[in-house]
């Protein structure tokens, strides 16, 4: 388009206005305006890599600042654990050989930890693992909870062989027993339910509520779920199906993973 106008601005101007009876001809307005789009295009194809030259020598020096302070952090958080581990281990000791309830639970607590900070540390896990994990937390939570609340867990025979990237489903069970109802003449219940289906993976979590939507930034229902959603994008793209249901009396989420 540039030397298209300008071929018709020179022959106009210099060709019959100046009187130029070479800049009448096409030919010689053409060769000289494209070598002048050419150079105006080089200079800016220039500017352009210069910038982003830059602007990946910034991106690669905050990546390494980032790496720098995750590695950091990784250090600290692998001598916190030792200190945690051994105050369990003094607790465990601690309790009466009697009291059979509180050392199980130590017990659990300490495989809830260990499995967090030591076990998911890879991409995947197997599903095993994550039910024994997830086993473990209902159990605790049973206990705290009273005795008007009913938990079903029911996980399929054929869950089993296959793995699943770690803590995928443990962010909805504790947001079930964080907002789980307490009525006390009506029901109150958590249901998880796992099975697997060919290659697709089914899961679903449903508590009941107090009557109340959980307002929340992201609409639902914590940063917990927030996380698990992002992750399931990175990890899972294309190969899963989130849908969550909330009204005043229940919350419901199902999660469909192809494995």
């Amino acid at each position: 388009m540039y030397v298209l106008l300008k071929n018709l601005h020179d022959m106009y101007l210099y060709g019959y206005v100046v009187g130029d009876l070479e800049r009448r001809t096409l030919l010689v307005n053409t060769f000289y305006n494209v070598s002048i789009a050419i150079f105006y295009a080089v200079f800016r194809m220039a500017i352009w890599l210069s910038r982003e030259w830059f602007y990946q020598r910034e991106l690669v020096q905050k990546i390494k600042n980032e790496q720098l302070v995750t590695e950091l952090q990784y250090l600290k958080s692998q001598i916190n654990p030792h200190i945690v581990f051994n105050t369990l281990n003094l607790i465990y000791g601690s309790i009466h050989k009697t009291n059979p309830e509180a050392r199980q639970l130590v017990v659990q607590f300490s495989d809830l930890l260990r499995y967090q900070l030591y076990e998911c540390n890879v991409e995947k896990v197997p599903i095993e693992k994550e039910l024994d994990y997830l086993s473990n937390y209902v159990n605790l939570q049973r206990l705290r909870k009273n005795d008007n609340l009913t938990v079903n867990v029911e996980v399929s025979e054929n869950s089993k062989g296959f793995t699943v990237a770690p803590l995928l489903f443990s962010p909805f069970v504790e947001n079930a027993f964080k907002y789980v109802s307490n009525h006390e003449t009506k029901h109150n219940g958590i249901t998880v339910r796992l099975s697997l289906e060919k290659d697709t993976l089914m899961f679903s979590c449903f508590n009941t509520k107090n009557g109340k939507v959980v307002k929340t930034a992201d609409g639902s229902g914590g940063i917990g779920i927030a996380n698990v959603k992002r992750r399931l994008e990175l990890l899972y793209p294309q190969r899963h199906e989130l849908k969550i249901a909330e009204n005043t009396d229940m919350f419901e989420v199902e999660l469909k993973l192809i494995v």
